[in-house]
């Protein structure tokens, strides 16, 4: 049998599994700067969000997969509020 080394586990890793169910998605782009963009937002409103990256490198455009962003549900309006508003260009740091 060959010794297989194991790929060691991230922070970020951690965190999608360990997730609660109460978590919820509230943004997805096929763009990874764009999600991440919405990502540090949501963290400059006091608003803990992860990012999950369901993009596959390998194919890379071929089959383009998304970013998503998600929030624990007692601040998913808050969120989408403050994405709505991102997009309309009203965004103030703790609205």
């Amino acid at each position: 049998m060959k010794n297989r080394r194991q790929k060691p586990i991230t922070i970020q890793y951690l965190k999608i599994t360990n997730m609660e169910k109460d978590w919820i998605k509230v943004f997805g782009s096929q763009s990874s700067f764009e999600a991440e963009i919405v990502k540090g937002m949501l963290l400059e409103n006091d608003i803990e969000a992860v990012l999950v990256n369901r993009q596959d490198s390998s194919f890379g455009s071929m089959l383009p997969g998304m970013d998503e962003v998600y929030v624990h549900t007692s601040n998913e309006s808050k969120a989408r509020e403050l994405i709505a508003a991102s997009r309309e260009g009203n965004v103030e740091n703790n609205l």
